[in-house]
């Protein structure tokens, strides 16, 4: 791992803690002792299972690299994390789910009812927390809220794609198919939004906030094909490996080897992703026809090439500070990280 994408990486970690303690503060319980017991206990247990908490340590360092005080982004950055929370929970419900980052899901230990409540909350953290931000004027929060509210709605559209061609057996599909699909599910929330919030709490011109916006935007696409990548050919060999050939996922590797294998191949490979096996041979196969095709490869440059062309970009319009070279050292991390 070369030593930008070690900077990034040690970011996180010592930042990471700060972000977990100020999400932690939203769940403090409500009028009865019941609302901790089926409410706010077991959302803030699923919230502390936190993962690197990218989103919202990106969105503060896109304030301070536009020139502004990163603490004044806290609020808002937390507000994009309580959106992720709430998409986690709904997301391990549609797909059955049953574990999350090594521990069960959080309809798996309290119930589909109470883990559809508990993200409908983290949902309504996530404007309640720029309304009630005591440090933003009012104009601002309006353009952070409507940045906000643009990001769920790209988000569920993209989850309605996936859901919706899965359900369908949907396999006429193309690689600008799946680049619509994976922008709107993942690169709105995991990086063009993020940036966006915080250039704009920064204070940073219109012009400056959609050069952020698209870094955002790219890097963030890169972050879920890495995902996709991970999931066929990475280190990491739990019970979710290969899960996206069980369920047939519409990945950026399976189209384009869908549409590179010759017809005996290509009638293999569409039989495994339909028949959503378990079986370990037969994902396996799924992994040497996608190889075979060279689609592994074409993802790893596609990713690669997002972040070039998109560093570039960012170098050109922003002065080169410490925030700045960490927002470079992310776009490379999220297409070199192991898990």
């Amino acid at each position: 791992m070369r030593p930008a994408v070690i900077g990034f990486e040690l970011y996180l970690k010592r930042n990471h803690r700060a972000i977990d303690e100020h999400l932690a503060s939203y769940f403090v319980g409500g009028a009865h002792p019941d609302m901790t017991r089926y409410l706010y206990g077991p959302l803030a247990e699923y919230s502390a299972n936190s993962g690197k908490r990218h989103r919202p340590l990106i969105c503060m360092l896109a304030c301070e690299a536009v020139g502004g005080n990163p603490a004044l982004a806290q609020r808002s950055a937390a507000a994009i994390e309580h959106f992720h929370t709430a998409a986690l929970i709904h997301d391990d419900i549609e797909d059955g789910a049953a574990t999350r980052r090594g521990e069960a899901c959080f309809h798996v230990k309290e119930g589909e009812a109470l883990a559809i409540n508990a993200g409908d909350l983290a949902l309504s953290l996530v404007t309640g927390s720029v309304v009630a931000d005591p440090e933003l004027d009012d104009t601002t929060k309006i353009r952070v809220l409507r940045e906000l509210i643009d990001m769920t709605t790209r988000t569920i559209e993209g989850q309605a794609l996936d859901i919706g061609w899965t359900r369908d057996e949907r396999f006429d599909l193309d690689i600008g198919d799946y680049l619509l699909m994976a922008g709107h599910k993942t690169a709105f929330y995991s990086g063009a939004i993020p940036l966006a919030v915080g250039a704009i709490i920064g204070g940073a011109a219109s012009e400056l906030v959609e050069v952020l916006r698209s870094f955002g935007m790219a890097a963030g696409l890169a972050f879920q094909i890495q995902d996709d990548i991970l999931n066929l050919d990475g280190s990491d060999r739990s019970k979710d490996f290969r899960i996206d050939v069980t369920e047939g996922k519409r990945t950026l590797i399976m189209l384009h080897a869908l549409q590179t294998l010759g017809s005996e191949d290509r009638a293999e490979l569409l039989g495994i992703l339909q028949a959503h096996t378990t079986d370990v041979d037969r994902l396996h196969q799924a992994v040497v026809l996608a190889r075979r095709a060279g689609s592994v490869e074409f993802a790893r440059d596609y990713a690669r090439n997002l972040i070039v062309d998109a560093k570039d970009c960012l170098s050109a319009a922003l002065p080169p500070t410490k925030a700045r070279d960490l927002l470079l050292s992310m776009a490379d991390f999220f297409i070199q990280r192991n898990s």
